[in-house]
C-alpha cells in the first residue's frame, strides 16, 4: 500500500475544480500570492529601515499623580 500516484491527484484536483469552480481557485491563489508578496516586501523593508544606533532613552519624566473617587450626585 503505497502512496497515492499521480492519477489519484488528479482525480481530487478534478473533485476540487467541481467543487469550487475555477474563477474561485483563481481568486484564492492570487489572494495567496498576493499576501506572500507583501510579507516579504515587508520584511525587505523592515531591515532595510533599521537604524545603525538604537535612538537615546527619555529617563527622568516620571509623571505623579493621586487618583480620587469620582462621586455621583443626584439632582
Amino acid at each position: 500500500m503505497g502512496g497515492l500516484s499521480i492519477w489519484h491527484w488528479l482525480i481530487v484536483l478534478v473533485i476540487v475544480m467541481l467543487i469550487f469552480g475555477t474563477k474561485k481557485l483563481r481568486n484564492i491563489g492570487a489572494d495567496l500570492g498576493g499576501a506572500v508578496r507583501g510579507f516579504k516586501e515587508g520584511m525587505r523593508e523592515g531591515t532595510a529601515e533599521r537604524p545603525a544606533e538604537a535612538p537615546p532613552q527619555v529617563t527622568g519624566k516620571t509623571v505623579e499623580g493621586e487618583v480620587r473617587e469620582k462621586t455621583e450626585t443626584k439632582a
